[in-house]
């Protein structure tokens, strides 16, 4: 039987405080996403190749998932409204920065500024929000914060191709600068101050951690452009599955370990980063995958294909609230388990699509996916955040780190059986792998009892 709650009792300025993490979370979330349609306009007008366009992408990526398990001790460290306000600072810059490049190397150079910048907004807003609204209301906040992730990915890429096509290719960067404005001064003004912590960086962990991961991710990066057969792929790999065991290991031994082993050993905590990678595995195999298929089996524009996915993040955005308070009104194990088995359940039927050809219900699947990670993404969260409170901001950065992982193995699955497969075979494999994917997370969940409450 579920433990009864008292009345929340949350701080009364509660609704600033959101507005302004919010906002800031979307303006490092729309920070990435904004480029990906204008790309090939950028190269032609920096006289760059194309091909030269991934380092744009990955330099943001790259430096964000990297930077993330630092940037949540870091706000440990110093308080988590000061590494927020410098992370504003930093968006701002690196976006002025891009749209005033006068070359590729010094906007992969300022891109690599954002995706800092978007490493300490993470696991800081979470832990702020968090914080902010007690364990009553957590679910309800955490579903802000997916509901900001869900818009900056819903809005980035429709508003990058008609900003450049309206104001030119540099206002694609500008446009974020007012939006981190306001999260600074809102910041400023209504976020509390939080003092930090004395908290000892155990550097051979974060070595550890951040190669083994680094390592993982090249080698998934890099699958796309040069096949499962080049070297970063198959000794990038297996280096960094070593290195991610030997943080277990130097972790164990640690007197002040930077992730306590007991968290990463806890199934609450395990069962959140799995569900998060798996959520981030399906959307960004997803969003890759039915535009494609749209393109090459029915000859659709990248503007309406871009429309017919839109359908997803939107779903994701308009339904966080909702999975806020579910995730409150029912356990987050609970919540979760739904929104895996929907997630499941709604790759399987978009998998018979795409074999089929059948398009009519294309956009309702895509929707009921949109809900099924809305419905994983906010409980998992809880789950991580509930766990990670002996070490808020490095716990939150390793569990953001596992959604980028999820985020790059899609990607590199998509590019693996698109490429070995033809016709409507291939977009149905990729997401009925989604479907198995999500259906291993579900299984996970019944593993394990969560902590006693006290």
């Amino acid at each position: 039987m579920a433990e009864a709650v008292s009345a929340p009792r949350t701080d009364p300025r509660l609704g600033r405080v959101a507005a302004a993490l919010v906002v800031g979370t979307f303006a490092s979330t729309i920070a990435n996403t904004l480029v990906n349609v204008p790309l090939a306009t950028i190269m032609a007008d920096l006289r760059a190749p194309l091909a030269a366009g991934a380092l744009v992408v990955i330099a943001f990526n790259a430096l964000c998932a990297l930077m993330l398990p630092v940037a949540g001790w870091l706000g440990d460290r110093y308080g988590h409204r000061r590494i927020f306000l410098v992370a504003m600072a930093g968006v701002a810059v690196g976006a002025a920065g891009a749209a005033l490049a006068p070359n590729l190397a010094v906007l992969v150079a300022f891109r690599a500024v954002q995706g800092t910048a978007g490493a300490l907004v993470l696991p800081t807003v979470l832990a702020l929000l968090t914080s902010s609204a007690g364990a009553a209301r957590r679910g309800r906040a955490v579903s802000w914060w997916a509901a900001a992730n869900g818009a900056g990915q819903a809005a980035g890429p429709t508003a990058g191709g008609l900003l450049a096509d309206a104001l030119g290719w540099r206002s694609v960067f500008a446009v974020v600068i007012p939006f981190a404005v306001f999260a600074f001064l809102g910041a400023l003004r209504w976020v509390p101050h939080q003092p930090g912590r004395a908290a000892r960086l155990e550097w051979r962990g974060v070595a550890a951690l951040t190669t083994g991961t680094g390592l993982l991710l090249v080698a998934a990066s890099v699958v796309p452009a040069l096949g499962p057969g080049s070297p970063l792929v198959w000794l990038g790999a297996p280096a960094g599955l070593v290195a991610l065991a030997v943080f277990v290991a130097v972790e164990r031994r640690a007197a002040a370990p930077f992730v306590p082993p007991s968290m990463l050993r806890e199934p609450r905590f395990v069962r959140s980063a799995v569900a998060a990678m798996c959520q981030m595995f399906c959307l960004t195999a997803t969003l890759v995958t039915v535009p494609l298929h749209l393109e090459a089996r029915f000859g659709t524009s990248a503007a309406v294909a871009g429309l017919v996915v839109l359908a997803l993040p939107l779903a994701m955005t308009l339904l966080a609230p909702l999975a806020g308070l579910v995730t409150e009104r029912w356990s987050p194990r609970r919540a979760l388990r739904c929104g895996l088995a929907a997630l499941g359940l709604a790759e399987l039927a978009l998998a018979a699509l795409l074999l089929t050809g059948v398009r009519v219900p294309l956009v309702a699947v895509l929707a009921a996916i949109g809900a099924g990670i809305a419905f994983t993404q906010t409980p998992a969260t809880v789950g991580a955040a509930a766990t990670a409170q002996a070490a808020l901001g490095a716990g939150l950065g390793l569990f953001n780190m596992m959604r980028f992982v999820g985020a790059a193995l899609g990607g590199a699955v998509v590019a693996l059986v698109l490429d070995r497969a033809t016709g409507g075979v291939g977009p149905a494999l990729v997401c009925g792998i989604c479907a198995a994917a999500a259906l291993g997370a579900l299984l996970v969940t019944f593993a394990g009892r969560n902590p006693t409450a006290t």
